[in-house]
């Protein structure tokens, strides 16, 4: 029985290599590509060799010192970047816990429903949504704005994360709240000293998924956003496709550059990000 089990077990995972393998390799060949430009030279970015005859960083020496006209506003591009990605994490994460714990523990009526009717939009593919997304910008007077796209990407995230919490919060003793009532806590206390606590993986969990993609938005960037100076890296990033001539391996350089704080990111709170975006998911 013990043998049967051992061939049993390794039979499995032989046939999970079997798949993960081909799988990795066909994730991991893209971004090779993308390491092999960046370190080549102009020359020799489009040879077709798989490894460089002379790899060169100066193309990050390019990029981090703007040294090219697209370049110009690289640096102010990376802190737009940032600032609209923090504010879109931050803002996201107050509605959605707020939403959540009214939802969930306080039971607002009608909370279930709004939350149902926010998650029917993604039924609608956002492409479609953003030219009236872009309308609705202009009407405020918000376009050309930051905020625009700060707003835009709450909109969107926020559905997705108020259920990821609402289905933790749901998940989390009552007895907890009745002592805390019993103790005289109010509502405010009961989310500030248990609710709160008690959320932390998931909380960070959906912080980061809504960080991140605002990161990587580029629709709403481009159609939301117009100065130069106010967009996003990954919207100038599509300036070196306007010319005939690319420099590819400047593109790439500057493409690795940026996917590296989201990188970082996910892997500082990888435990957070796989146990709080599925707790609740399956009802015990």
């Amino acid at each position: 029985m013990s043998k049967r089990w051992t061939w049993g077990k390794v039979s499995l995972e032989a046939r999970l290599l079997l798949i993960g393998i081909p799988v990795f390799l066909w994730t991991m060949i893209p971004i090779y590509h993308l390491f092999l430009f960046a370190i080549s030279s102009k020359d020799s970015a489009t040879s077709g060799r798989l490894w460089p005859k002379q790899p060169t960083l100066q193309n990050f020496s390019i990029v981090l010192e703007q040294k090219h006209f697209y370049l110009n506003h690289f640096w102010q591009q990376l802190g737009n970047s940032l600032l609209i990605a923090l504010a879109v994490g931050a803002i996201t994460l107050f509605v959605a816990t707020t939403a959540a714990f009214a939802i969930s523990r306080l039971k607002v009526q009608g909370g279930r429903s709004v939350m149902n009717l926010a998650l029917f939009t993604y039924f609608i593919p956002a492409a479609f949504l953003a030219v009236p997304m872009y309308k609705t910008m202009a009407n405020y007077g918000l376009l050309n704005s930051r905020w625009s796209l700060v707003l835009a990407m709450v909109t969107i995230a926020s559905p997705y994360c108020i259920w990821v919490l609402k289905q933790a919060s749901d998940k989390l003793p009552w007895e907890l709240d009745e002592a805390a009532r019993m103790d005289g806590a109010t509502p405010l206390q009961l989310f500030r000293l248990v609710y709160i606590p008690l959320m932390v993986p998931s909380l960070v969990a959906v912080g980061v998924y809504a960080l991140l993609l605002a990161w990587n938005e580029y629709l709403y960037g481009f159609l939301l956003l117009s100065k130069t100076s106010d967009l996003t890296l990954a919207v100038a990033l599509g300036n070196f496709l306007a010319a005939d001539d690319s420099p590819w391996e400047l593109l790439m350089a500057t493409g690795l550059i940026y996917a590296l704080p989201p990188a970082a990111i996910y892997y500082a709170f990888k435990r957070y990000m796989v146990g709080g975006l599925t707790s609740g998911a399956v009802k015990s």
